[in-house]
């Protein structure tokens, strides 16, 4: 029986908490939303699994976990904390983006970069709230909505909130046509939503190779904290774009990003572990998911996306005051980085209005503008905060 006793106590069984059961249905309702609802499947069903493997109780000892020295999940879990998966993440990104409509239409670039007021907003909020400048730094890059950035910069200025803000960045981009079709139409009227836009104007492959490089050297001049993320994203972009490294660019955007999408997404859900008790000030402090952290980070988040969302359909309308040929003030909401999704979302809903409205082509101009614009405020608060 001693030996029977001994046994049940090496068991996950006997560790397994409430805050632990918790978790893995958490794990367990994101394979079902990515599997049954589609909701974003290439990163939810790794995420939801790795939540499980995160959360099974293990003897103290025993090198398992992420954070355990050692242990074969903290060797993966080391292209997130050092921020090396999210660079690779944007190289595939650059090698299979189309700027050609950015190009042909410059002036919805502004979009694109007025969508990242979420994330200065939630800062605020976050140190109205009690976090110090690091931590709200890393909260409000969620209203970026692009899970890469919010790894990238969470890992560099508050590496203990990683899991909660690449959690609730993910779950917002996977939730964008739950959340962004009713505050588009609230800040839009029938009218608006039926503009027709011209179509794009043709890019010549000069034009398209120059701008990586001349774009690269723009943006990283002033904010060179987001080097590593944009240098990736046109390195990818010109491997597409000069006609020459087809091999590569193929395998930058097709099983290159397949594969550090899934220990990305696995790493990151293994590292949302319930409790984890870090010394704070002399005294150990829960840090884990189920913190009250978490929730805050969840609602701040949710907050910096709507915001986000606002910012690009007003700006887009203020734009319209100035302009002849109007903009359709749904593609400003489009701004937010989460690439297609949201352009999308702006296609579906102009259609409800106008079935011969086509916008997703001018919709992917502020969508991947706001990919970039994500990239340089996580390169200005990393360079501020720091």
């Amino acid at each position: 029986m001693s030996q029977l006793f001994q046994f049940f106590e090496s068991t996950g069984l006997s560790g397994l908490t409430w805050g632990y059961a918790v978790m893995i249905v958490i794990g367990l309702i994101f394979i079902t939303l990515a599997i049954t609802k589609e909701y974003e499947p290439l990163l939810l069903l790794p995420i939801g699994f790795g939540i499980l493997v995160g959360n099974i109780p293990h003897m103290s000892g025993m090198p398992l976990g992420v954070y355990d020295s050692g242990s074969v999940l903290s060797y993966i879990y080391f292209g997130v904390k050092e921020g090396l998966f999210p660079p690779l993440i944007f190289l595939g990104i650059g090698a299979m983006t189309d700027f050609s409509t950015m190009l042909s239409n410059p002036k919805l670039v502004l979009l694109g970069a007025a969508a990242q007021v979420g994330i200065f907003l939630t800062f605020l909020g976050a140190l109205t709230l009690g976090f110090n400048a690091q931590e709200a730094g890393a909260i409000g890059i969620i209203g970026g909505a692009d899970g890469p950035t919010a790894i990238f910069l969470s890992a560099k200025l508050a590496p203990h909130l990683l899991g909660a803000i690449a959690i609730a960045a993910y779950s917002y981009m996977a939730l964008v046509p739950v959340i962004q079709p009713p505050i588009m139409k609230m800040l839009t009227s029938e009218m608006e939503r039926k503009i027709h836009m011209k179509p794009p104007k043709e890019v010549s492959q000069r034009v398209r190779i120059i701008f990586p490089v001349a774009a690269f050297l723009i943006c990283v001049l002033i904010a060179p904290g987001s080097m590593a993320l944009l240098g990736m994203l046109f390195f990818g972009n010109l491997l597409k774009e000069s006609g020459v490294t087809d091999r590569l660019a193929n395998s930058a955007r097709n099983a290159m990003i397949d594969i550090v999408t899934i220990l990305l997404g696995f790493s990151v859900g293994a590292s949302t572990q319930a409790v984890r008790m870090i010394e704070v000030d002399g005294e150990l402090v829960n840090k884990g998911f189920l913190s009250g952290d978490s929730l805050l980070i969840f609602i701040l988040g949710a907050l910096s996306f709507c915001m986000a969302t606002i910012g690009g359909v007003l700006f887009a309308k203020f734009m319209n005051l100035f302009l002849k040929e109007k903009i359709n003030p749904l593609v400003g909401a489009a701004g937010v980085s989460a690439v297609p999704d949201s352009a999308r979302v702006v296609q579906m809903i102009g259609r409800e209005s106008d079935p011969n409205n086509f916008l997703l082509m001018h919709a992917m101009a502020p969508n991947v503008s706001g990919v970039i614009g994500s990239a340089i405020a996580a390169g200005i608060l990393w360079s501020v905060l720091t």
